[in-house]
């Protein structure tokens, strides 16, 4: 690599690199700062990841970097920017919260970042080493993250079990790899791409297809591998949960896309099925078992698992009009969830402790009107009822499988969607129709700030979703 090629490179990833010595250095204040230092860090991590959007936005061009291993495109680009926001909006959340969750350390904001460069470097991985590379970069600071409360058995539990399958998951998509290394000769995606239209598929090809998609499938929690999903969700600190319901899924979507319809593009039939399996086992499981929930964040698992269903029902269609689907779903889901986790973390009671129950949330529309409307609208958009966000994510991905002749497919996805429905609208009567049990505690502006903003996206989506689309499709056109 010659000097002007290094120096191309490094431009093109410097987003990155600003994260990467940004978490360096505010781990130094860290350290060599008196215990009070959790705010100072905090709010300069924030600044880092909006300087590194930035950046991204205004100033990083278009091309392959350090021997093709990177890639920075419209595609990566749009996703980058969902991964930040969602960074960001979570670090907001937790500032009044840090304390009352018990994650008041100054390595909790580093590790954010940490995670949110490999999210980073994952969405513009464009070979296997460099994939693998940035997902574990994630997956360390994640594991630590979910456990960071050591005080708390439940959230040390969580980080075990997250650890444990997170092991065995990085050991799946390791051997896959493998495979797919030893039967096409390659690790970048245009080479395994060029070998595959040339030589055609091989069994142990397939194999090691099915070992990354499995390792992958893990990732988004999709099913059979979101086992790790509904206890990590409740026993790790919520804001904590907050961050894992968004950015990260953004981030290994974005890698799925990439990986199927980039580097095996050539065996989109042998994929399809295994895309088309994941999504409905996703969506069934997603939508039926969160029925008999009582925790709203274990609901919110389960409804997170059935949402990367949805999202996998563009993806299998395979077309460009499929992965635009995909990114507009992944965008609408984002903030829902946000906006979601926002109001879980406004259930404070008085005396200081934070509740989980859905039956805590009793006539919250008598004793907090204004969150109990966005978190109405928040449920109805999930649900995917007309004509909030929710229900144009659903449309897009649907389309696209009946422009791909995935029939069945869609029609499974909006029955599952019509059961789904049940449990968000149980969450609505609760608000608006029980007797209130007791009053929250004010809430923080910061969360006011982001579920007023979540309510206002999923309301006013018909009037902006013209210019998102525009965006999603010139993203989309990256692989087409």
């Amino acid at each position: 690599m010659t000097a002007e090629t290094l120096i191309a490179s490094l431009q093109l990833s410097m987003p990155e690199l600003i994260l990467a010595i940004g978490a360096m250095v505010l781990l130094m204040v860290g350290v060599f700062s008196s215990e009070r230092s959790t705010a100072t860090v905090t709010g300069l991590s924030v600044a880092v990841l909006i300087f590194a959007g930035l950046w991204l936005v205004l100033k990083t061009g278009e091309g392959a970097a350090y021997g093709g291993a990177f890639l920075s495109d419209p595609f990566s680009k749009f996703m980058k920017v969902l991964a930040l926001i969602g960074s960001i909006t979570v670090m907001v959340m937790t500032v009044g919260h840090a304390r009352s969750a018990q994650i008041d350390r100054f390595e909790f904001p580093v590790l954010l970042l940490l995670a949110t460069l490999g999210m980073l470097l994952m969405i513009s991985a464009n070979d296997l080493i460099s994939l693998y590379l940035s997902l574990e970069l994630q997956s360390l600071a994640l594991y630590v993250v979910a456990a960071i409360n050591r005080d708390s058995i439940r959230s040390t539990e969580a980080g075990l079990k997250y650890f444990v399958l997170g092991a065995l998951s990085s050991g799946m998509l390791l051997y896959g790899m493998s495979l797919v290394y030893g039967f096409t000769g390659h690790t970048g995606f245009d080479q395994i791409a060029n070998a595959l239209t040339a030589e055609g598929r091989s069994l142990g090809l397939v194999f090691g297809l099915v070992f990354i998609l499995a390792g992958i499938a893990f990732k988004i929690s999709a099913v059979p591998f979101h086992m790790w999903t509904p206890d990590v969700y409740e026993g790790a600190p919520t804001p904590v949960t907050a961050f894992f319901a968004a950015a990260p899924k953004v981030a290994a979507m974005a890698m799925l896309v990439r990986i199927v319809i980039h580097a095996f593009e050539p065996v989109v039939a042998d994929w399809q099925q295994i895309v088309v399996f994941i999504s409905i086992a996703s969506m069934l499981l997603g939508s039926f078992a969160a029925i008999g929930q009582r925790n709203i964040k274990r609901l919110m698992a389960y409804s997170s698992i059935g949402h990367m269903g949805y999202a996998l029902v563009g993806l299998a269609a395979g077309s460009m009009t499929g992965v635009r689907g995909v990114i507009l779903y992944m965008l609408i889901y984002m903030v829902m969830t946000l906006g979601t986790f926002a109001c879980i973390l406004a259930m404070r009671r008085r005396e200081g402790e934070n509740v989980e129950g859905i039956d805590d949330l009793a006539g919250l529309s008598q004793t907090n009107p204004f969150m109990a409307t966005v978190l109405t609208a928040l449920m109805f958009s999930l649900a995917g009822i007309p004509p909030l966000a929710g229900f144009f994510g659903k449309y897009f991905v649907f389309v696209a499988a009946i422009e791909a002749q995935l029939y069945a497919l869609a029609i499974i996805g909006v029955l599952a969607s019509v059961v789904g429905a049940y449990y968000y609208l149980r969450i609505v009567k609760v608000m608006w129709f029980d007797e209130a049990k007791g009053e929250f505690a004010r809430t923080a502006g910061e969360l006011r700030l982001v579920f007023g903003l979540s309510g206002l996206f999923v309301l006013g989506y018909v009037l902006i979703g013209g210019p998102l689309g525009n965006a999603a499709e010139v993203a989309a056109r990256t692989f087409f």
